[in-house]
């Protein structure tokens, strides 16, 4: 069983119908579950880092989160999924996020235009253990964000994205850990591609 954990933040049921095209078992969560009862975990994000927190903290879900995490259980954060993970955010003044990955997260600058949206492109900078070379160099995804995340270590980093004269970290791996700032429940065949790796991953950690 996946569980997506459920803050308020919206497109959880395009995440949840990604995860069903091949067959997942999928849950939406709207409190904590014992964490035995599920084998992956799923923090969507669309809506702000401050609200987002509050409603976390709210639903019981910080001390749950960094539990899951720490049970070496596969995790995954998707956009603001993936911001929350780090100390803090700079939208609309400084708030503290869940602190388990250390950076920041700040909004782009020297651009022509804010939000980035649309179609890019990634480019690894480490092996993925979760994706096994299904996704390449140059690999399109689909984004929407005003924010990302810059990591005070380099070694969690998997893919970054190009943007203008702005390059800016796409992706994360560590231990147990994938997050991505791209939606891949929007970006077709390449995000189907990471939805079933990591579904594979939740199921071959769970045998």
């Amino acid at each position: 069983m996946i569980g997506i954990i459920d803050y308020q933040g919206g497109n959880l049921e395009n995440v949840k119908r990604a995860f069903e095209a091949f067959n997942f078992k999928v849950r939406i969560l709207r409190e904590p579950v014992p964490i035995k009862n599920i084998d992956g975990l799923v923090l969507p994000g669309v809506g702000a880092f401050a609200s987002a927190m509050r409603q976390l903290k709210e639903s019981g879900f910080i001390s749950f989160i960094k539990d899951f995490i720490e049970s070496g259980k596969p995790f995954m954060g998707i956009c603001l999924g993936i911001q929350l993970l780090f100390e803090k955010s700079y939208e609309f003044g400084v708030s503290e996020g869940l602190g388990i990955l250390k950076g920041e997260v700040v909004k782009f600058s020297g651009v022509s235009k804010v939000p980035h949206i649309g179609w890019n492109q990634v480019e690894f900078k480490k092996s993925s253990n979760m994706l096994k070379d299904r996704i390449k160099n140059g690999d399109f995804f689909y984004f929407v964000h005003s924010y990302y995340v810059v990591p005070d270590t380099i070694d969690i980093i998997l893919t970054t994205t190009s943007y203008e004269t702005k390059e800016f970290v796409s992706s994360i791996e560590y231990n147990n850990i994938f997050a991505c700032q791209f939606h891949p429940e929007k970006s077709q065949n390449n995000g189907l591609i990471v939805i079933k790796s990591f579904g594979d991953m939740c199921v071959n950690t769970s045998n």
